[in-house]
């Protein structure tokens, strides 16, 4: 009993102890405060700026990942859009050359209605003369398909020339623009007679030849079509040839000369018509040709 009666405390005494507790927690937390705030101040100065830089530098690395792959995947989808635009070019290039060879096979088609009392046989062009013209070029037909030296030779829509060479598989042909080349002809509207000669200079000039030896009597006048003569000793009759213009009398009075527009474009030539049948005619017959 004598115990618990020690360490009882009135209430006065306890009030005061308890006040120098709290002053003494209150006096360390003071204390405490002021030693620690140093090194408060120097994580103040160093660590916030470094997380500040790392971050910084975190965002900016962030950012430009993203701008780094991005430049690599438009890179790629560019050399992918190049392939692309590659493919495209040569199929639209095959389009157009099939394109072009569908329109001079349907040429040749309907131009094979037009002379469909002869027999004739489709030939590829596989070399020419130098330059753009075709003043003589060959074919890829030659007497294993039946060619023969003088056989007419069609394009467009009338007379290219004639062959003057064959081989097994090729065939040499000499166009109506070639400066050897006379080719006796006469007007489809009057049947006036004349003589279309081959001039290759005036051709690249203007797109024109020779016609000579009109009768100064014939009825022939400008923009009529001209088609070979049934006097031709190598060419068939009526195989049309072009449009005259420029018809003037010579300085003999006796003849007219003129120019002639060929139905035939000398600088495109593809493929061509091998007429298979010759003209016959008597032996040692003259002729303008």
């Amino acid at each position: 009993m004598k115990y618990r009666r020690r360490l009882e405390f009135s209430p006065k005494i306890l009030l005061i102890i308890l006040t120098v507790i709290c002053g003494l927690l209150l006096t360390v937390s003071v204390l405490f405060k002021n030693v620690t705030r140093p090194f408060t101040n120097i994580v103040a100065v160093v660590i916030v700026p470094m997380q500040n830089g790392i971050n910084t530098i975190g965002g900016w690395a962030g950012d430009h990942l993203g701008d780094f792959r991005s430049m690599k995947e438009l890179k790629k989808e560019n050399e992918e859009l190049a392939e692309q635009v590659k493919q495209l070019t040569e199929a639209n290039q095959r389009l157009s050359v099939n394109a072009e060879e569908a329109a001079e096979l349907a040429q040749l088609v309907s131009l094979d209605e037009v002379y469909k009392d002869y027999k004739k046989i489709g030939a590829r062009v596989i070399s020419k003369g130098n330059g753009n013209w075709y003043e003589t070029f060959v074919i890829n037909k030659g007497t294993k398909d039946g060619v023969k030296t003088d056989m007419n030779v069609l394009a467009g829509t009338g007379l290219v020339g004639i062959v003057t060479e064959v081989g097994l598989n090729y065939a040499k042909v000499r166009s109506i623009m070639d400066d050897d080349a006379k080719v006796s002809a006469c007007s489809a509207q009057t049947l006036d007679n004349c003589v279309v000669k081959g001039n290759s200079e005036m051709m690249q000039e203007n797109g024109m030849i020779e016609v000579k030896y009109i009768s100064k009597d014939a009825a022939m006048s400008n923009g009529e079509k001209l088609v070979t003569s049934h006097i031709s000793s190598r060419y068939l009759p009526g195989l049309l040839i072009g449009t005259v213009s420029d018809i003037t009398m010579d300085s003999t009075n006796l003849t007219k000369s003129g120019r002639v527009t060929p139905v035939v474009d000398f600088t495109h030539l593809r493929d061509v018509l091998v007429i298979m049948d010759l003209k016959t005619v008597p032996k040692d017959t003259e002729t303008a040709d």
